[in-house]
């Protein structure tokens, strides 16, 4: 048995591919940790030679996954909250809707100054910046579709949960959170995209006279790009496909395979394509001795705990009885909780009469031009999402009704969703420019080269819960196409049609402050609209100009989330419920 584990024999291809990600794991965390913890450099000279780029690839790739960690977590933690409490979804949904629409040049000198002055002396600072704004880009869609999947949630299902006597945590785990997984990832494959779409942003920036920039692919490219250097700009474009195709295969690859056992029914006759990571772990013998010593270990706890465990007692106080301490705790609490909201309140009560203050200091003149600006940037956004859906809801539907389709194009539209759209904003602004097109009117196919993937994803995470049986019916009773469309499928990917257009139109708000503001062969190019206008006053920087424009984004965000889209919102998870079809 000792001879097992030195024997040349007892490994195979499967544990040297699993000792190879471990050890890139270890590296990976040990490289960012010392590059966090690094002496304080605002400007980090970027090497442009194609032999830095897979450093600069492992600072991003782990940048984008501590961003994504961040955000499951927010997202399972507020998400349910807001599902599960009437007075928490009144102040969580606002509250985000109000985040969601803040962009990421919104977050930055704040984020940024704070962050520097509270670790002065090392890189942390701006390490912490770079994933929070990344997480700000992530975020909002994940939380939205994962409280849209939980508030769409069968009544059926609810009610044979309580019949069988399910703790809160049983009907999450064996119930809500396998009905919401599917959503949740593909969401999360979207959010991935939409934290890259702010990579070079996030990693190179100006505030000022003052330039921050540290080393990853994101500010690779946004020095070739000022540079003009086209051979360092295809490299970039290489090395970001390289970071896609790695986490794809072996991350979200996988757990799209895991996920489908959720569905609701199982297409006949087709049998999953199982990926390469699932294989790997399956054959590998050293995972399987870990398994094998992780159940020894299990058993001998087991053997020597036979006594019940015991709950953790409230604290006791001396010389009162268990009773009275619940009582003083429960009191304790119940005077907490106004303390809390009176601080709540006086903070965000500052906060406002400040804004107030620099709101008064902006002249009528520029109020009248950021009017006419946020108009234009409303008809942008509303063409790249009327763009969007004209072709990403038919194609979503056709792929996510066939298991075949799905294992041919997931990759592929993972790879293009994924990629960050301004990194190729200066190839598709020259072919704009080659049509004789101006940037006013480019800039809402620049938009739509990011926002059309948060639809097609919600359509293809919505086409997969389309009923099969109730599919068969229709073909029984000869319906024609057109009917399956407009009785089965187009009602069933509703619910998540909503949440792309939410987060799409939150993406398309933010997207604007690049596709409005581009710098494009030495010169900078700048559209009439509100992002452009937020550009500006980031760069100078003016913050009385930066804070009327944010306010107006915030304010019209809000008024449309507040009547169109909570319309929608309420008429899918009233009509168009699963057990509403």
């Amino acid at each position: 048995m000792r001879q097992v584990f030195v024997s040349p024999r007892y490994f195979s291809a499967a544990d040297i591919l699993i000792f190879l990600l471990l050890g890139a794991c270890i590296y990976g965390i040990i490289a960012i940790g010392a590059q966090w913890q690094a002496d304080y450099h605002p400007v980090t000279e970027i090497d442009l030679s194609i032999g830095a780029l897979p450093r600069y690839a492992l600072f991003s790739a782990m940048r984008g996954l501590v961003a994504y960690i961040l955000s499951l977590a927010f997202t399972l933690v507020v998400g349910y909250s807001a599902a599960k409490s009437k007075k928490a979804e009144r102040i969580i949904i606002p509250l985000i809707d109000i985040l969601q629409s803040i962009p990421v040049l919104g977050f930055l000198p704040g984020l940024v100054l704070g962050l520097i002055a509270l670790f002065p002396k090392t890189n942390l600072g701006l390490e912490l910046a770079a994933i929070i704004m990344i997480f700000t880009g992530q975020v909002w869609n994940m939380t939205f579709s994962f409280y849209s999947s939980l508030k769409s949630l069968p009544s059926d299902y609810s009610e044979a949960s309580k019949i069988m006597g399910l703790t809160w945590w049983q009907k999450f785990w064996r119930l809500e959170m396998p009905f919401s997984s599917v959503n949740l990832v593909w969401n999360s494959l979207m959010s991935m995209a939409g934290g890259w779409f702010f990579l070079s942003v996030s990693e190179a920036f100006t505030l000022g006279e003052r330039e921050y920039r540290i080393p990853g692919v994101g500010a690779y490219m946004a020095v070739a790009i000022s540079k003009s250097d086209t051979g360092a700009m295809l490299n970039g474009i290489i090395a970001m496909v390289c970071i896609i195709f790695v986490l794809d295969t072996f991350i979200w690859h996988p757990i799209l395979s895991w996920v489908r056992r959720f569905r609701l029914e199982d297409v006949p006759g087709i049998a999953p394509e199982e990926p390469l990571m699932t294989l790997a772990i399956r054959e590998s013998r050293f995972i399987r001795l870990v398994k094998v010593f992780y159940r020894r270990y299990l058993v001998r706890k087991r053997t020597r705990t036979e006594l019940p465990e015991k709950s953790i007692p409230l604290p006791r106080m001396i010389g009162l009885t268990t009773r009275e301490t619940r009582k003083i705790w429960n009191s304790s609490v119940k005077y907490v909780e106004p303390i809390l909201w009176v601080v709540a309140i006086g903070i965000v009560g500052a906060g406002f009469m400040r804004l107030v203050n620099i709101l008064l200091n902006v002249d009528g003149e520029t109020w009248i031009y950021l009017l006419s600006a946020t108009g234009f940037t409303f008809l942008r956004v509303v063409g790249a999402l009327a763009l969007s859906s004209l072709w990403a809801v038919p194609v979503g539907i056709w792929i996510g009704l066939s298991a075949k389709r799905i294992a041919v194009a997931q990759p592929i539209i993972q790879i293009f969703a994924s990629f960050p759209a301004p990194m190729l904003y200066p190839l598709a602004l020259a072919i704009f420019i080659s049509l004789g097109m101006s940037l006013d009117w480019s800039s809402m196919f620049l938009m739509m080269l990011g926002v059309q993937w948060y639809v097609l994803f919600n359509v293809l995470a919505g086409a997969l819960k389309i009923s099969q049986e109730l599919g068969d019916s229709l073909n029984l009773m000869k319906n024609s196409h057109w009917d399956r469309w407009t009785t089965l499928y187009l009602p069933s990917v509703f619910p998540s049609l909503v949440t792309g257009w939410v987060t799409a139109a939150g993406g398309a708000w933010n997207a604007s402050i690049v596709a409005e503001y581009i710098s494009y062969q030495g010169k900078t190019l700048a559209a009439k609209g509100l992002g452009a206008a937020i550009s500006t006053a980031a760069g100078k920087p003016d913050f009385n100009l930066l804070a009327a424009s944010l306010t107006l984004m915030i304010i019209v965000v809000l008024v449309l989330n507040q009547t169109l889209w909570d319309k929608l919102y309420k008429l899918a998870q009233s009509r168009y419920r699963m057990d509403a079809l």
